[in-house]
């Protein structure tokens, strides 16, 4: 309820302040299990995201923000859940592996989940090596994975700043890409390495952006984000 309150109200605001142009909105299919796969430019990135489609799209959110202490981290707890979030365990390892598994739920039961590959914002606008959660889910599940070019929301949201500006904002919708052909292979390194960088090579032609073949690091923390 929470989530469609805010297609209701928060979306018209956004469209009517920032007027982001959308191309593509109908490569995403009205119902079956859907992986939106985008670049992560800024915080502002889930709100343009969820201008793509009427679905509800489950996004991951990092672990703390779901046992958070105090009244301020109930809060925040008690609004991802309303939001229908996934939590997310970013410390790596099998505890990040295991971070899939509620999202592939997403999935079974046909819905739309949204993922960022790169794992964390981009530092300086270029477009970072893709993790392979995004692979992982697409070999496991079956689902298309549909890349999404979001353009400017850097500017409207700057790393660092907590106040938003009003910015040119674009947002492109790719082709559905199908994995089916690799069905079975879902433990295999290489085809999670390819179909990985086939995603992230998808989101770079529809945002243009350089692109740089290492992980980028965690903002302001100068660690990696882990390797596969």
């Amino acid at each position: 309820m929470l989530y469609k309150t805010l297609q209701w109200t928060a979306a018209p605001t956004i469209k009517l302040i920032y007027r982001p142009w959308i191309d593509g909105k109908e490569n995403i299919p009205e119902d079956g299990p859907v992986i939106l796969a985008s670049n992560h430019l800024s915080v502002a990135d889930h709100y343009f995201l969820g201008l793509t489609t009427k679905r509800h799209i489950a996004t991951m959110a990092k672990i703390e923000y779901f046992t958070g202490a105090g009244l301020k981290g109930k809060l925040i707890s008690s609004t991802v859940k309303a939001l229908g979030q996934v939590a997310v365990d970013r410390s790596g390892g099998r505890k990040s592996a295991a971070s899939l598994e509620p999202s592939l739920e997403v999935l079974e039961e046909g819905r739309v989940f949204a993922i960022f590959p790169e794992g964390t914002r981009s530092p300086d606008g270029r477009l970072y090596r893709g993790k392979p959660g995004v692979a992982r889910l697409a070999l496991t599940s079956g689902a298309p994975v549909i890349p999404v070019g979001l353009i400017g929301t850097e500017k409207v949201l700057p790393i660092g700043e907590s106040r938003p500006r009003v910015a040119p904002v674009g947002v492109r919708v790719g082709k559905p890409l199908d994995f089916t052909r690799y069905k079975g292979m879902e433990n295999d390194r290489v085809v999670i390495r390819a179909v990985t960088d086939e995603v992230m090579d998808a989101i770079r032609r529809l945002t243009g952006q350089e692109y740089v073949d290492k992980y980028a690091k965690r903002n302001g923390s100068g660690k990696g984000e882990g390797e596969d």
